[in-house]
């Protein structure tokens, strides 16, 4: 009898939990991902210099590289100077670009990532996704998932509240992205993938329900799962999609058309979902999204973000072609710069301004 299941493309080790970061060395040990202690470890000159004292004196085979950003650049540079070196793994230990560096360098010198993310700001965190600015502007690349995500719960919640916020939107917007994906199934006949779409739907549904706050440790526990889950989600389905949809063309249509004034990923995604939740018909679900976000100190409308009506009626109309070929209610509805207007009045009604 044949085992009818999948694989699923999934860290080995997913330590949350407050007081992880002090356990490093030891899990890095104990997992086999580098029993010799011969690490690569990439870290910025903000948060991840701040943490080197402290986890340092446990890794005394590590090398420790400074990465300057995120840009392409510095992550091809990174992989340049690892290449020299015999290493058993790479640990990104930092913000996103860190990681998003780390990604990108170990894949390219073929190596195992360690992701010790310092802030909770995306699900980017254990996808399998490299986000990298360039000179065309910004960029993905495929990357393979982390081997080991360790979220230290203390170290998080020392990092800015905006970080927490963003991630928080991040999560929640994954409610509309499995509707668009969905919408997609049942007019363009896209292929979805239940186990993905479960996964990130949860995930947002989890982060959305719970009553804690951002300092938290239970809600801060919740929602680092929802973003590694979301991530899973990603590598379980070969793209984005159970994360992406018109809430994320809005967030690009943001960065792209006003990239000096443009807020946190996170912050455009959550705006985002609860305007397209709006726009499908789902009122009271988007009602209650504006809810949970403004309850966290998130915007629901482009003001709380410092853009007029105007600028946000053209970035939802210019959204769907950031991703052309993605199918969402942005363009199922294809509506003109007058209905964009006329709904967004209707949402600004619904939600209470």
């Amino acid at each position: 009898m044949p085992v009818l299941t999948r694989l699923i493309p999934s860290p080995l080790v997913v330590d949350i939990r407050p007081g992880a970061l002090d356990d490093l060395a030891c899990l890095l040990a104990d997992e086999r991902i580098s029993h010799s202690g011969r690490l690569a470890v990439a870290v910025s000159n903000g948060s991840g210099a701040k943490l080197r004292e402290r986890v340092a004196p446990g890794m005394p085979g590590a090398t420790w590289y400074e990465v300057g950003g995120g840009t392409l650049d510095d992550a091809v540079r990174l992989a340049g100077e690892m290449k020299a070196g015999h290493y058993d793994a790479v640990v990104g230990l930092g913000g996103g670009k860190i990681i998003d560096c780390a990604k990108f360098a170990a894949a390219r010198v073929g190596l195992p990532l360690v992701a010790v993310p310092t802030n909770l700001a995306h699900d980017g965190l254990c996808s399998p996704v490299a986000t990298l600015d360039n000179d065309a502007g910004r960029g993905s690349y495929g990357v393979p998932n982390p081997i080991a995500v360790v979220i230290d719960l203390d170290v998080v919640r020392e990092a800015p509240a905006r970080f927490v916020r963003s991630g928080i939107g991040d999560a929640i917007s994954n409610i509309n992205a499995i509707a668009d994906w969905e919408l997609s199934n049942r007019v363009t006949g896209e292929k979805i993938d239940g186990l993905a779409a479960a996964m990130a739907r949860q995930a947002g549904e989890a982060v959305l329900r719970h009553p804690g706050g951002i300092g938290e440790n239970d809600f801060l526990q919740v929602l680092a799962e929802a973003l590694v889950l979301t991530g899973i989600a990603m590598s379980i389905s070969g793209d984005s999609r159970p994360a992406s949809g018109s809430c994320h063309e809005i967030n690009h249509a943001f960065d792209l058309l006003y990239p000096k004034r443009a807020a946190s990923h996170g912050e455009q995604c959550g705006l985002g979902a609860a305007f397209a939740m709006h726009l499908r018909g789902a009122h009271e679900q988007s009602a209650h999204m504006a809810e949970v976000l403004r309850r966290h100190g998130l915007p629901v409308l482009p003001k709380e973000i410092g853009f007029t009506v105007d600028e946000f009626v053209r970035v939802v109309k210019y959204a769907p072609e950031t991703r052309p070929g993605r199918y969402t209610i942005l363009e199922h509805l294809d509506l003109t710069t007058d209905q964009i207007k006329d709904t967004y009045a209707d949402y600004v009604k619904a939600i209470g301004s």
